[in-house]
């Protein structure tokens, strides 16, 4: 089954319709790093990471990692590790994914410009938590009941289609 992203304010798996935000300056197919935009395709899902010291182990079909204080995404498009999870935030320019507010309590990739990673074409794009609805840096972002109602819904086969 695929998520569809129907609009920028709309998520719909199977009947379940959510509400969610994306980027500043909308969905494009020519996204690139820094662009604060969402990416347009069909892209298969990552694991999901989880911040264990704050929640018990969520209920899901799919493969799950808890998040470590050393954890990153990288963002340097001149890295040899651009658009990787990476395990030295402090050497790495990066997205800290062990933070302290919570948007990214509960995150799953997207992956996009990936495996085959393309310099510039953007990084760390995540299905992530929200308060607010406020747009993203070019992820998709979901209330945490939302966020754990689809994560009880799909499995590692699902893909998400952004248009």
């Amino acid at each position: 089954m695929t998520i569809i992203l129907k609009n920028k304010y709309t998520l719909i798996y199977k009947e379940f319709e959510f509400k969610c935000s994306t980027g500043f300056n909308g969905i494009s197919w020519q996204k690139k790093e820094g662009d604060r935009k969402t990416p347009k395709g069909t892209f298969s899902l990552g694991p999901l990471y989880y911040r264990s010291d704050r929640y018990i182990k969520p209920e899901t079909k799919l493969k799950m990692i808890k998040i470590e204080k050393k954890m990153g995404w990288c963002d340097d498009p001149n890295h040899k590790n651009y658009n990787q999870l990476v395990n030295d935030t402090k050497k790495i320019k990066c997205e800290k994914l062990f933070r302290k507010d919570s948007k990214y309590d509960f995150l799953i990739p997207i992956n996009y410009n990936i495996p085959s990673v393309k310099k510039n074409k953007g990084s760390a794009i995540f299905i992530h938590l929200t308060r607010d609805y406020r747009k993203t840096l070019g992820c998709i972002a979901l209330k945490k009941i939302d966020f754990l109602i689809l994560i009880k819904l799909i499995n590692n086969k699902t893909k998400i289609k952004i248009t």
